[in-house]
Order: structure tokens, then C-alpha cells, then sequence
């Protein structure tokens, strides 16, 4: 494959070009209530070019890989047709690397009829917990996929990047009254991934019982005390897309607002990206330019020192690349991504972090949200109110709201240790959807956040 590569990039008539070509097999099963929903595989194969000269980017994508030369001119015409002005791509160092995937069981092994089986006792356990469970959503996903990169610059890659999800979701009503449980499973290593999960299944099943006569929370303002899940997304939902040098490159608002060397936190506040972080699932050891991803430092103690960088963006704004472009798959380019988003760890044991608080809040996990530039909007899954020092009852109908810097500045405590939930889905962004990425972080304690709730 190297060989035949190569041999097409130098038929290249533009400053750049590369070749990113995929190999990707899947297999899926899901139930929705008593019944099999969906239940199949695939294998798809394909890849694309990308060409650069005049700062214009030319793509051809395709599922032949026959005749490699005829795509690399495609792209070339595009780019020459597009391009008419002066090319920023960063320099990197050209490498050659093969890498290959470790599974402990290899799930392209394992029978489709197998895979139905672990999930089908999932979904009983979740239908048979309580009479008041409507319905359920449970569902497995695997795919492995196999690439190849080349690049006229030398560089030459092979990668294998295999993913396992499970979601195990539980909806219960009374009367009107409608709730959700849900947990998830995923990771890289293998089909035991998806085994071994029934308690996780009778907890959302539980879960989606116990909040049904859950009250509803008061509005407010709280000290709030967010779970390492709760934590990771809004490291990567309100604060990671904003380091996007990308984002930041086309607006001026945010070229102001992101500017390094400025306070964004307490001393003790880091926030990394690490595509390098072993057994995570944004981990990969290049992104897909063929540059070697690392630890990137977005906040270091408290102040603003970095952000994410594809070659291109890293030449616009004078900085070093980073690893962060990714494509969701051969059909997309590469833009600037996240990997695995972090709060990292302080001091504080979780008691520690509650014991004084007279009446506060803690919120657990994610369901939904959006952000709108610095504002950000999430619902937590559950939370417990804290009165006196100690976790009290269970509320429900959690939406945290703020200014993310605002909100960074309120951080007064940090758990001593950082958890990294095993967390299926992935992160949307520019039609590219779902990219694996990792997230995680300690407890944090926030003051003075809004929850909106019954008032």
C-alpha cells in the first residue's frame, strides 16, 4: 500500500497533497422496549486526497482504490481552481510509523448472535425492574478501523483504531411524569467491554424509577459540587471548543477573549488535552495530518497558555501544531478536534468539599446542553441537594447555567483524583458526528452557579 501511494503523490502537481484511505468494519444490535430495532454489519472501504496550493483546498473522495493517480489529479485541478492567494501550513517533522491495535477480545471475532445475546439480557433486566418502566433503549456498537496516510512530504503512516460502545437507557412513567436512567460503556481494548454490565443495567432501570417521586429542584443560586463526568463535559462542551484555533481564528470576539497570558482561574486550575493518554478513546498516536499528538496545556495554573491546532491553523496564528485535526472518517477533512479533555486533579476529598456548605448542590452526569460562545446551558442527570454538611435527598430537573469564565474564576476546590468515565457517543462538530473523544476530570466545587428548577 506504501508503495502504491507514494507512486500516486508524486504525480502531485500542487505545493501539497496527501492520501488518507480507510478500511472500516462494524457490527451493531439494538433493542427499543421488547423489540429488536436494528441488527447488522459492515464493511466499507474508501479514502481521500487533499491538495493544497495558493491556499486553496482541493478533496477528492472515492471507494475505488484502483487508480490512486487519477484522484490525486482530481484533487490538484480542484485546488488550482480554488486557490488564489498564499498557503499557511505549519511544518512538521515527515516520520514513517506502523502501529497496530491490542485487543484483549477481539470483537470482529465474536458472532453477531453473541453480541444480541449480552445485550438482550440487558434490556430484560431493564424491562423486568419495575412496572412502572415503559420502555428501554439498549444498544451495542463496535468498528475497527485500519488507515493508511501519506503525505508528498514524506510522512507514512499505518493505524488501527478500534471502539466499543454500549448504551444501556431506562424510561419510566407516572402518569404525565416521565423520566430517563441511562449508563454507558466503551473503550478500544475489546469485546469485554460489553460484558458484565448487568448491574449497570438495573441502575438506570432504578434510576429512572427513583425519579419519578424525585421533587424537582429549586431555582437558585448554589455552591455546586460536580461529578468527574459532569466535570469532563464541561471541560470539553464549555471551555475545549473554545481553545478550537479554528473558532478562535475566524472570530474577533473570541480572538479578545481567548487571548493567552490572560487569568482564567485559581492557581490551581489546569485544564490539558491529551491525545497520548494511553486506553482513552480520543487517544491516537498521529492525527489525521500525520502529526504526533501530545499533552497541550490550555489552562495552566489559572492562566490561558494554549489552544488546539491543525498545521493550517497553527501557520495562521504563528504557533506550534498541536495533533488536533481530525476526520470522523474518510469522507470528511480533518479540522480541528479535541482528544481527551481534562479538569486535572487538586487536593480535596470529596467530604472535605461538602462539609461545610450549609445548603448546596450536587449534580451528577449529563443529559443535554448547548453553548452559545462564553454562555453555556447543561441539564445534569440527577443531583442531591447538600444541607448541612451531608448528602440529602435526590432532585431532579438540574440545569446549571453561566459565563464559562465566570464560572472558571468560581472553582474553589478540586477533587484529589481524576476519573475518566467510559462514555460511548462522541463530539459534533461542522457535520463531522460522532468523534470518539475521552473526558474526565476530579470533583469540582463551583460557586455562586445558577441552576434553574422550580422556583
Amino acid at each position: 500500500m506504501r508503495e502504491r501511494m507514494e507512486r500516486a503523490l508524486r504525480k502531485s502537481t500542487v505545493e501539497y497533497a496527501e492520501i488518507r484511505l480507510e478500511e472500516v468494519s462494524s457490527s451493531w444490535v439494538a433493542f427499543r422496549g421488547e423489540e429488536l430495532d436494528r441488527v447488522g454489519s459492515s464493511r466499507n472501504v474508501g479514502g481521500i486526497v487533499r491538495a493544497l496550493t495558493r491556499g486553496g483546498w482541493g478533496y477528492a473522495t472515492f471507494n475505488d482504490l484502483s487508480d490512486l493517480e487519477t484522484r490525486v489529479a482530481e484533487a490538484c485541478e480542484s485546488a488550482r481552481l480554488v486557490g488564489k492567494g498564499t498557503s499557511n501550513f505549519a511544518e512538521v517533522e515527515p516520520l514513517v510509523e506502523q502501529t497496530s491495535a491490542k485487543l484483549e477480545e477481539d470483537f470482529r471475532e465474536v458472532p453477531l448472535s453473541r453480541k444480541k445475546s449480552v445485550i438482550e439480557e440487558y434490556n430484560k433486566i431493564v424491562l423486568g425492574h419495575h412496572s412502572k418502566i415503559e420502555t428501554s433503549d439498549v444498544a451495542y456498537s463496535d468498528s475497527f478501523r485500519k488507515l493508511w496516510y501519506a503525505n508528498t512530504e514524506g510522512t507514512y503512516i499505518e493505524d488501527e483504531r478500534p471502539d466499543v460502545t454500549v448504551r444501556v437507557s431506562a424510561t419510566a412513567r407516572d402518569g404525565d411524569n416521565v423520566q430517563r436512567g441511562f449508563e454507558s460503556a466503551a473503550g478500544g481494548s475489546g469485546f469485554q467491554i460489553a460484558e458484565g454490565l448487568h448491574e449497570k443495567a438495573e441502575t438506570a432501570a432504578k434510576r429512572a424509577v427513583d425519579l419519578l417521586s424525585a421533587p424537582s429542584v429549586t431555582g437558585g443560586k448554589y455552591t455546586v459540587v460536580v461529578n468527574p463526568r459532569l466535570a469532563g463535559v464541561f471541560a470539553h462542551e464549555a471551555f475545549g471548543h473554545l481553545s478550537e484555533a479554528d473558532f478562535v481564528y475566524e472570530n474577533d470576539r473570541m480572538k479578545e477573549l481567548m487571548t493567552l497570558g490572560k487569568r482564567f482561574g485559581p492557581d490551581f486550575l489546569n485544564i490539558i488535552d491529551d491525545g497520548n493518554l494511553p486506553a482513552r478513546r480520543g487517544t491516537h498516536k498521529y492525527d489525521d495530518e500525520g502529526v504526533r499528538t501530545r499533552e497541550n496545556y490550555l489552562i495552566r495554573n489559572g492562566i490561558l497558555v494554549g489552544r488546539l491546532h491543525s498545521r493550517e491553523t497553527a501557520a495562521k496564528m504563528g504557533e506550534r501544531p498541536t495533533g488536533n485535526a481530525r476526520a470522523v472518517g474518510y469522507q470528511f477533512e480533518p479540522i480541528v478536534r479535541m482528544t481527551n479533555t481534562y479538569i486535572d486533579s487538586g487536593d480535596a476529598d470529596f467530604n472535605d468539599m461538602i462539609a461545610d456548605l450549609k445548603l448546596g448542590l450536587y449534580a451528577i452526569d449529563m443529559v443535554g446542553g448547548q453553548t452559545s460562545m462564553e454562555m453555556f446551558t447543561f441539564s445534569a442527570a440527577y443531583g442531591y441537594m447538600i444541607r448541612d454538611g451531608a448528602i440529602a435527598e435526590l432532585v431532579r430537573d438540574v440545569v446549571l447555567t453561566g459565563n464559562v469564565f465566570e464560572t472558571l474564576m468560581n472553582i474553589d476546590m478540586l477533587g484529589d483524583t481524576v476519573e475518566w468515565p467510559a462514555v460511548g457517543g462522541g463530539c459534533g462538530k461542522g457535520a463531522q458526528s460522532p468523534l470518539p473523544v475521552g473526558f474526565g476530570g476530579p470533583y469540582v466545587r463551583m460557586q455562586n452557579l445558577v441552576v434553574g428548577g422550580r422556583q
